[in-house]
């Protein structure tokens, strides 16, 4: 019996000894991670100032980029992805400083990965913007034809665009690597295909007249 309350009563000193020594250090974790989302929160919201002033959300939706939802627009997306990656960067001293190595290299790989997308929601929407630029370029540089077929045509290259918009942005955050390569090397070879085919078809007359015009001049 002296021995049990013995045992017990190291243990219990041990207990109290390791709790007393990790207290300061949860304190420090915890102010410093305390620290990281008051700034994340005020770096947010001045992102989204920002953007408000500038009118972004205004220019995307004048250009055709695709809306989001109302409480979830391209301005807190960004926004929200600067704000976790400031609150990541405080984790991981907390995560140092609690002595949690293996959520240490989780949070340095999720942290290396959100750069990827942010380039992401870059490219989606200098992308898609580009699309509706390239739309408004086709549809007025084609105004002597039919107007269906300036549309039709205006109204596939945008389409076309955004199709590699979204397979960039899908390789830019690694889903798929290779499907996308496949999907890509697919695409690419279905427009020849079809450039082909179409310019066949609808080009013999004009190519006969070349090739005739070449014979001649070498007779």
């Amino acid at each position: 019996m002296p021995n049990i309350g013995q045992i017990v009563a190291t243990s219990l000193n041990n207990a109290l000894l390791g709790i007393a020594i990790f207290i300061p250090k949860f304190v420090a974790g915890l102010i410093i991670l305390l620290i990281g989302i008051i700034i994340a929160t005020v770096l947010k919201q001045v992102i989204v100032g920002l953007f408000k002033a500038l009118k972004v959300e205004s220019f995307l939706k004048k250009y055709g980029v695709p809306e989001l939802k109302e409480e979830f627009t391209w301005t807190n997306l960004l926004a929200e992805i600067v704000r976790w990656f400031v609150i990541i960067i405080f984790l991981i001293p907390t995560a140092d400083i609690w002595g949690l190595p293996q959520i240490i290299t989780v949070l340095n790989e999720f942290l290396l990965y959100l750069p990827n997308v942010f380039v992401a929601a870059v490219i989606a929407l200098v992308g898609f913007v580009f699309a509706r630029l390239s739309h408004d370029v086709i549809l007025a540089s084609t105004k002597g034809i039919d107007p269906q077929t300036s549309r039709a045509i205006a109204t596939i290259t945008r389409w076309s665009v955004n199709v590699f918009v979204i397979l960039a942005v899908l390789s830019q955050l690694g889903v798929a690597t290779d499907l996308i390569r496949i999907l890509f090397t697919g695409l690419v070879a279905m427009l020849a295909i079809a450039g082909g085919i179409a310019f066949g078809l609808g080009g013999q007359g004009t190519a006969r007249d070349i090739v005739e015009g070449v014979r001649k001049r070498f007779k």
